[in-house]
């Protein structure tokens, strides 16, 4: 496991677009990872304005955006079949266990995959 990088669940982005200072801090000096999956949830986001779409364009473009590949996808399957996650969360919990980095999140649903790096965000 790499400590100066983390991948990010979307939920993690939304706050850090909102103005959580104390989430700005925690990742300042990393190096940030998405999914793809994560950039299609904030983008696809019903309401979003122009002005938050391209604020979300310009943060998705200073980390680095995994693709979903052969590796990615079975173990998608594997984590969606053992711990019955949602198939967007399957995504991102298989690709943060591709890369071998912990993944902040403050989905709780997230702390029954054992062998996830996790690291769990408490928003103030």
């Amino acid at each position: 496991m790499n400590g100066n990088k983390l991948f990010l669940d979307t939920n993690i982005i939304l706050y850090l677009l909102n103005g959580d200072e104390t989430l700005a801090e925690l990742l300042n000096g990393k190096q940030l990872y998405i999914s793809v999956i994560t950039e299609l949830e904030l983008l696809a986001y019903k309401g979003i304005t122009v002005k938050e779409e391209k604020v979300i364009n310009e943060f998705v473009s200073q980390c680095k955006t995994i693709t979903i590949n052969s590796a990615v996808k079975q173990e998608t399957i594997r984590i969606r079949k053992t711990y019955n996650t949602k198939l967007p969360d399957s995504i991102i919990i298989a690709t943060a266990l591709y890369l071998d980095f912990p993944l902040i999140t403050s989905d709780i649903e997230f702390k029954k995959v054992d062998e996830l790096a996790l690291v769990l965000y408490e928003k103030k």
